[in-house]
């Protein structure tokens, strides 16, 4: 998180209601974000066990909001991430990754094909470098727009969908799924209360539920009529963080960055089938190179022993060898336990590897295992023909 005083960062969209919420907010991406709620209700792991079992709600209006539009646009993102996006149908997402030009990541990023246009979701403290990322290789007759007078929340949990069907929401145009027969990583855009909101069932803590995005304008008014609902509670960064760890997901600028390729960070199946055999994407022959030979380090799941945990920038040891670094650590509401992330040697990558990690001088053990650490509830069966 940076330094900055949080009265010298950007406000979100529902900057009064997380203060009427009793939230504490902290600088993130350059924002004053609600790491958690201070109310009766509120802390970190009561927040993420209510997620898990209930319904939490997230804003999440820091992230970056693009609409690609013209003829070519899936051409076009082709020869910046490695996704099959000519393929994709519409009102499906999918989730790729954008690459520098010697295969490291920028960035990772969710495209839905909405039938008209390519809508990207790109992380907030990335946004951007994206965006003058892309600009510079837009190509005449594609436009790129910042949807920056939109808000992004997030409704995650078991019973997300229960409180969503609730709403009267009406499909944009006769071809777009109905809403009921949105499955895991489709979208479209629905009617409520005469505001057209983009809605994905999607999200980023193992939990079903969706992703919504509204005009700034109508944020407050959304989100007062989900938290109308008892099963919903206003959830902030830190259960965000602990949700994702457990699910597996890395976070950008934690266990992704430049220096690393979607194969060393475990991402593989991001390079769709088509793209691994044509290529075309940036860093293609790195990275072809690592997906059929073998990378030199592995992004792995820890289970550490104990009940300590490890925070990110612990090393990894094999006696008296350095094999690897976290990138993410933390205790697991869920499981009870201490768990992260960590890149270790591929000699010592694989389920069931004993490692030690190094925590201010004190060796705790750990082993490798395999990830998510707790299963992930996704509805995954396709939009009804």
């Amino acid at each position: 998180m940076a330094e900055n005083a949080v009265s010298d960062l950007k406000s979100l969209p529902l900057a009064a209601l997380h203060a009427a919420l009793g939230a504490r907010m902290v600088p993130f991406a350059g924002y004053a974000m609600p790491i958690q709620y201070n109310g009766e209700f509120g802390g970190i792991i009561a927040e993420h066990l209510w997620t898990r079992r209930h319904a939490g709600l997230f804003d999440v209006s820091h992230m970056g909001q693009l609409l690609v539009d013209g003829d070519g646009a899936a051409a076009w993102l082709e020869t910046l991430a490695p996704g099959d996006f000519l393929g994709l149908m519409p009102h499906r997402v999918r989730y790729s990754l954008l690459l520098a030009d010697d295969g490291g990541v920028l960035d990772d990023l969710m495209v839905t094909n909405t039938g008209r246009s390519l809508y990207l979701v790109v992380n907030g403290a990335t946004k951007a470098g994206d965006i003058a990322h892309m600009q510079a290789r837009l190509p005449a007759g594609l436009s790129l727009h910042h949807m920056a007078d939109h808000a992004l929340l997030a409704l995650q949990g078991p019973d997300a969908v229960a409180v969503m069907s609730r709403f009267d929401l009406v499909a944009e145009t006769a071809d777009q799924p109905a809403f009921a027969d949105l499955k895991f990583m489709t979208g479209a855009r629905y009617h409520w209360n005469g505001v057209l909101l983009g809605i994905t069932r999607s999200g980023y803590t193992g939990e079903d539920g969706y992703e919504i995005s509204v005009p700034a304008a109508h944020a407050q008014a959304l989100a007062a009529a989900l938290l109308a609902h008892a099963e919903v509670k206003p959830i902030g960064l830190g259960a965000r963080d602990s949700l994702r760890l457990e699910a597996g997901l890395p976070l950008y600028g934690h266990d992704l960055d430049p220096g690393i390729t979607p194969v060393e960070a475990d991402l593989s199946f991001a390079i769709s089938k088509r793209r691994k055999t044509e290529g075309g994407f940036p860093g293609a022959d790195r990275i072809l190179d690592q997906l059929f030979n073998g990378a030199a380090r592995k992004r792995v799941g820890l289970a550490i022993e104990g009940r300590m945990p490890a925070r990110e920038g612990a090393t990894v040891w094999v006696g008296d060898r350095q094999v690897g670094v976290l990138t993410s650590g933390g205790f697991a509401p869920s499981l009870n336990v201490p768990i992260a992330m960590a890149y270790v040697a591929a000699s010592h990558a694989e389920d069931g590897t004993a490692l030690e990690i190094d925590v201010r001088g004190k060796r705790i053990a750990a082993k490798v295992v395999p990830m998510p650490f707790k299963q992930k509830n996704y509805v995954r069966e396709g939009v009804k023909p």
